[in-house]
């Protein structure tokens, strides 16, 4: 078997550009708000492989053959014959090692070319029509004919032959699943190393914790620092560390994590996150005054990009680091990018998420003040009065907290003196 030219290839990266800061702050939203159902700090999930096949009705891995290459005076797309060397799945057909399968389109290559092929059930008219008879006449024929409509076949190498040929599929533990992937993280060749990190990018981040014993520590350290290491990939490798890593492995991120000279670090966030967890209190101090504390200074020394990367980190351990830092202290950090214009909108709104009734007071003279009287950070503290107002005892005879008839009174004021506002939170803080 020999590699196949035809390979994915990741996407270039375009330089930072300061004016595409908000975007990756909405983006960063976007994709921690999905955390809860995949990696926290992996890019957006994509259908693996073992998904497509267990989506398919057939699957095999085929030796390329022969080809008729297209006439594009005829109108003709041309075919590929390949030879079946070994049957993942046939659920809808009967298949066999050695028999031969035609695509219908032209694919170049030669012998011990091997391809992964995946088919779905074809109903053509024939079959559709006995179908038809089957519901009119309820009675099943002895054998209805299946036809299975081929994909383009995906060129594998002997490591992707190995890769599929064993892959356990989803209908399989999760935690078993991941056992397996984690030892092609970053196979030779880039089609099993994407698909393999494609699982993790899909896994929770619970059925990730449950498997840490099985990361090979060395390697994900040195994946880390790595230089050529795709920095797609690096957010996740930095959650990996931090569950599986050492007090050696503590100072080293530190050294990474605290770094200013860089506009621009994708997946720094997931670093930060396993940082902090190896590291607790501590890690968070370093990260507070590293990134939070400077970038409040006008002009701040840190760049948007590590600020906003230490707030997801925080966030990260909001919902899954605790008790390693407790929530007062997550809190107590968040409150200071209170007072960073650019991210205020975002911080109070999870301080309201995580009740952290304390912002009262701060955040009526914040409303319509320089430089806060902007539209979104408007909108944010109604939906954090909103949030305090839901606080009142459902009990009438219970004792309402005085922020809760604090947080009232104002809301009434704003509904006289900006309805507009009012009414856009009310719809979007419900």
């Amino acid at each position: 078997m020999r590699a196949s030219s035809r390979r994915p290839h990741p996407p270039a990266l375009l330089p930072w550009r300061p004016i595409l800061a908000s975007f990756v702050a909405l983006l960063g939203i976007v994709l921690f708000a999905a955390s809860a159902q995949a990696c926290p700090f992996c890019s957006a999930p994509q259908l693996t492989l073992s998904e497509q096949i267990a989506q398919s009705d057939a699957a095999v891995i085929g030796e390329w053959q022969s080809g008729v290459a297209p006439d594009f005076d005829a109108g003709t797309p041309g075919s590929t014959t390949y030879r079946i060397e070994k049957i993942i799945k046939s659920s809808a057909a009967e298949l066999a090692v050695d028999q031969t399968i035609t695509v219908k389109e032209y694919f170049p290559g030669e012998q011990k070319q091997f391809a992964l092929l995946i088919g779905n059930q074809d109903l053509g008219v024939s079959q559709l029509i006995e179908t038809f008879q089957v519901l009119v006449t309820q009675q099943v024929p002895a054998a209805m004919a299946v036809e299975l409509n081929w994909l383009s076949p995906l060129d594998i190498s002997p490591q992707g032959f190995e890769y599929v040929a064993n892959a356990p599929g989803p209908e399989n533990d999760p935690r078993e699943r991941l056992r397996y992937f984690v030892k092609y993280l970053e196979a030779t060749d880039p089609l099993v190393a994407d698909d393999a990190y494609a699982e993790f990018a899909n896994a929770p981040y619970e059925t990730i914790v449950a498997v840490k014993d099985s990361f090979p520590r060395e390697k994900v350290r040195g994946w880390v620092f790595s230089e050529t290491t795709p920095v797609t990939r690096l957010g996740l490798y930095g959650l990996m560390i931090g569950l599986c890593g050492t007090p050696e492995d503590q100072e080293m991120l530190r050294e990474k994590v605290v770094r200013n000279d860089e506009d621009f670090r994708l997946g720094i966030d997931g670093v930060m996150a396993g940082y902090l967890l190896l590291s607790g209190d501590t890690g968070l101090a370093a990260l507070e005054e590293a990134k939070l504390k400077p970038s409040l200074k006008t002009p701040s020394p840190v760049p948007f990009s590590e600020t906003f990367a230490t707030l997801q980190a925080i966030k990260f351990m909001w919902e899954y680091g605790k008790p390693t830092i407790s929530s007062e202290r997550l809190q107590e950090s968040m409150r200071i990018l209170l007072k960073h214009p650019d991210l205020a909108d975002l911080v109070i709104i999870d301080l309201a998420r995580w009740e952290d009734w304390t912002l009262l007071n701060e955040v009526k003279t914040m409303y319509g003040s320089e430089p806060y009287d902007v539209p979104a950070i408007k909108r944010a503290i109604v939906g954090y009065l909103i949030a305090c107002t839901k606080q009142r005892p459902e009990d009438s005879a219970a004792e309402v907290p005085a922020f809760v008839t604090e947080a009232e009174a104002f809301l009434a004021e704003l509904e006289e003196s900006d309805p507009k506002t009012v009414k856009t939170a009310r719809l979007l803080f419900r």
